[in-house]
């Protein structure tokens, strides 16, 4: 392959990596503020400032909203304000690459319920048996807490239905949508942040490392994300993005010296290969079978 095919080529993977490791870096950063104002305060600031951020970058005023428009908007704008708040709960007690993996069988999920084939099922098993791995047993010399387990959990719930609303906002109101919902999702969020820790949250020393969060977790990440979709195929996409629990394990160890165990690692694994041979394989009902 010449040279600058393979430059083109590897482009866009190095910029998802990127984007994978800035997002998680993110979380990462934003479990540091949770001894100041907690999962609750974090949200808030984070969704606060993303949302008047991409305000003055992407002017949502200018977005044409009807009635009917709306209620896909308000959707998709409740779901990533509950997938943020409650991702952001289980990171109190759950460690970041386990939250990041159960998180991620909420889009599995909604994959392979548009599917019909028998291979499809091992994806289902794989998934059940990372979680499985998870569960506290009397063997196991790491145990998980349960409600953190349940919160990265329904946030994964939230993430399939952030997609669903997703791509009927995006469908209707265009380069506008991500503001827009970031904007439903922090007037959600943010009277629940300053009921929590009143006026705490405007700190002027946090502010600055709320808005490295906001900048790490929203929009650097997914401004990468865009170019790099808009260069590969979607398949593709989706499998690289497969890695991303093992990239949440690897920040968690290097910055927040989360140490885990094997079944937890293998956990991990189970669940990043039933997602990326979910993404490789599937097929929606109704395609032709080969």
């Amino acid at each position: 392959m010449p040279r600058s095919s393979l430059s083109a080529a590897l482009a866009p993977i190095a910029l998802l990596l990127v984007a994978m490791s800035s997002l998680q870096g993110g979380a990462s950063l934003a479990k540091s503020l949770f001894p100041a104002i907690g999962p609750e305060g974090t949200t808030a600031l984070r969704l606060g400032i993303a949302a008047i951020l991409l305000s003055l970058f992407m002017r949502p005023w200018r977005a044409r909203l009807s009635l009917a428009s709306c209620r896909s908007l308000l959707g998709y704008g409740l779901s990533l304000g509950s997938m943020n708040l409650l991702f952001y709960l289980s990171l109190k007690s759950v460690p970041l690459g386990i939250a990041v993996a159960l998180e991620f069988t909420g889009p599995l999920a909604l994959a392979l319920l548009s599917s019909r084939r028998l291979l499809d099922f091992v994806w289902i098993a794989l998934a059940v048996f990372g979680i499985w791995l998870l569960l506290p047993s009397e063997h196991s010399s790491a145990h998980l807490d349960p409600v953190g387990m349940a919160f990265a959990l329904g946030a994964g719930l939230c993430w399939a239905l952030y997609i669903v609303f997703g791509k009927q906002a995006g469908a209707e109101h265009g380069r506008h949508t991500v503001a827009l919902g970031t904007l439903v999702a922090a007037l959600l969020v943010f009277p629940v942040g300053l009921f929590q820790v009143g006026s705490g949250l405007f700190t002027p020393e946090l502010l600055p490392v709320a808005a490295a969060v906001a900048v790490l977790s929203s929009a650097l990440p997914y401004s990468l994300e865009m170019v790099a979709l808009t260069r590969l195929p979607a398949r593709t996409f989706s499998v690289l993005m497969s890695m991303e629990p093992a990239v949440a394990a690897l920040s968690g160890l290097l910055f927040l010296q989360e140490r885990l165990s094997l079944n937890q690692w293998l956990a991990i694994g189970a669940i990043i290969l039933a997602s990326a041979g979910a993404a490789a394989t599937i097929r929606p009902r109704g395609s032709a079978s080969h």
